[in-house]
């Protein structure tokens, strides 16, 4: 009884297999497979492009990665030079002040007179 079962179940098989056989064009399926191929071609020229692309990237950032850490270190130090000397004006402004009151106009006048914007503050 199990070999007419298996005999009964390949014969299904089989005819269902035929079936979707006819269900499918072979004229579409080829096509497919030319599009596929094609869409293929196409990818590995983009994927070459590509690879090229990011060897040239990396070439540059080599180039130029080291002036950008100098000219890094360089707006550090300039910063902080700028820092210290605003810090020495404060402190001068503030001696001044103590000493002869008069010698700055108030706050009024000076947002009449400076009009330049506050580059601490975020926009």
């Amino acid at each position: 009884m199990e070999q007419s079962e298996e005999d009964a179940i390949g014969a299904a098989s089989q005819k269902l297999s035929h079936e979707f056989k006819t269900l499918i064009n072979a004229e579409d399926l080829d096509s497919l497979k030319q599009l596929q191929h094609l869409i293929l071609g196409r990818l590995q020229d983009s994927n070459a492009v590509l690879s090229h692309f990011n060897k040239y990237s990396e070439q540059c950032f080599a180039e130029v990665s080291s002036d950008f850490s100098r000219n890094t270190r360089l707006l550090r130090s300039m910063k902080s030079d700028l820092d210290y000397i605003f810090q020495k004006l404060r402190s001068l402004k503030a001696k001044i002040l103590a000493t002869y009151p008069d010698a700055f106009p108030d706050d009024s006048t000076i947002e009449a007179l400076d009009r330049r914007p506050d580059l601490e503050m975020p926009h």
